[in-house]
């Protein structure tokens, strides 16, 4: 039997339209369309937490989860009445007409869209210039375990506390947790990513060898990352509740700190979600009661002063490790092919690296990602590492495509 090519919900008494509601979004637990569109209006109360009133970046699967996503910031232009706008200005001089949802109808006016996780700026639509959340990203290198990541978070915790600031836990729902933070919006971009750093930076002063804020990968070594410029203005992050494009359908979950330690990111999937909030409601439900002062965390940063910066006009940054880059390509699975040639290539030197060693870059091009792979000789002695070649892979994201 074939397939419907659409179906109507009535969603609070908006009639949304949903194509294609039974294709198959995730293969492996045999998730649909349809089914993507009920879980979010199971859990509507809390993604909205997260996303509504805020613009949107729409992040579109429409090739399915195993291929990249478009990255699109202006509204289609056939966008229901439901769903309101936000115009965004850029440092480039660029703006967007971006996406803002206000209700469950908006949350599946979404999903239609191939949309699988929310990612809203941190600024809500009424005021664009002053954030209310600042976001604390902690992102593992490769090597580092769960248990790190946690003991991590628990010591961000600590700094907030010490600077009078809340924060909200939540898997990102891959490897890492982010922490929410709200704050009044009283502070510009600017000065809540300086806050952001100066966080990140006492964060990796309680915490060496543990957590990090070294910006360029290379060194982070096997450590939490404390990611700061997440806070900048034109970045965005995947909200509460948000569904991630992985083979198991897994969820962005926000978690008490009291069962932290004992969760896994895993267990939380479009399958397994809605139950728990049904049962047990949204963990950030009280998100809102908490905005706090970021004066604190600014006069930590003028204590801290600035952190080391490459220096500006200079031509390139050349890195104070010795690295390589072997291929560029326009999707994962190409990048980490190219990685296993070359490690065949040279398997003496590959069984030297250390996990961090290896770095797999997803870099955001004009409406997609594409990747880099370098290798960092650090562990590899100076007389057995190999020269640059030519890149195994050389895939240009600049290029006009045909």
């Amino acid at each position: 039997m074939a397939a419907k090519d659409e179906t109507h919900l009535d969603v609070d008494g908006v009639d949304v339209r949903i194509s294609h509601p039974d294709k198959v979004v995730f293969p492996e637990p045999g998730v649909t369309k349809l089914d993507l569109v009920r879980y979010y209006l199971a859990v509507a109360d809390g993604a909205l937490r997260g996303a509504g009133g805020r613009p949107l970046v729409l992040k579109r699967f429409v090739k399915g989860i195993d291929a990249e996503p478009f990255f699109q910031k202006r509204v289609p232009e056939n966008h229901p009445p439901s769903i309101d706008t936000a115009t965004l200005h850029y440092a480039s001089g660029t703006s967007a007409e971006e996406a803002v949802i206000r209700d469950a109808a908006g949350l599946v006016w979404i999903v239609n869209l191939g949309c699988l996780d929310l990612n809203p700026h941190a600024v809500r639509a009424e005021d664009l210039d002053h954030p209310d959340e600042l976001r604390v990203d902690l992102d593992p290198m490769p090597g580092v375990e769960w248990s790190q990541i946690v003991d991590a978070a628990f010591i961000a915790r600590d700094v907030l506390d010490d600077h009078g600031l809340v924060g909200w836990p939540k898997t990102s729902g891959s490897r890492g947790i982010h922490i929410l933070v709200r704050i009044r919006p009283e502070w510009d971009f600017a000065q809540v990513r300086s806050a952001a750093e100066a966080l990140a930076r006492e964060v990796a002063d309680r915490a060496p060898g543990l957590a990090t804020a070294q910006w360029w990968k290379e060194e982070r070594g096997e450590a939490v990352f404390v990611d700061y410029n997440q806070n900048a203005k034109d970045r965005t992050v995947a909200s509460a509740y948000s569904v991630r494009a992985l083979p198991d359908a897994r969820v962005s979950m926000p978690i008490g700190w009291e069962e932290l330690r004992a969760c896994r990111p895993q267990e939380f999937t479009v399958g397994t979600v809605p139950q728990r909030f049904a049962e047990q409601g949204d963990a950030h439900a009280g998100i809102d009661e908490a905005a706090g002062s970021l004066q604190p965390l600014l006069q930590l940063a003028e204590r801290l002063g600035p952190a080391a910066k490459p220096p500006r006009g200079a031509g390139r940054r050349t890195s104070t490790m010795p690295l390589i880059e072997i291929a560029r390509t326009r999707t994962k699975p190409e990048a980490e092919a190219a990685l296993e040639q070359w490690k065949a290539a040279h398997a003496s030197v590959a069984r030297m690296l250390h996990p961090a060693d290896v770095l797999v870059d997803g870099m955001r091009g004009s409406s997609s990602l594409w990747y880099r792979v370098r290798i960092n000789l650090q562990h590899v002695p100076e007389t057995e590492r190999p020269a640059p070649e030519p890149l195994l892979a050389d895939y240009d994201p600049w290029r006009p495509a045909r």
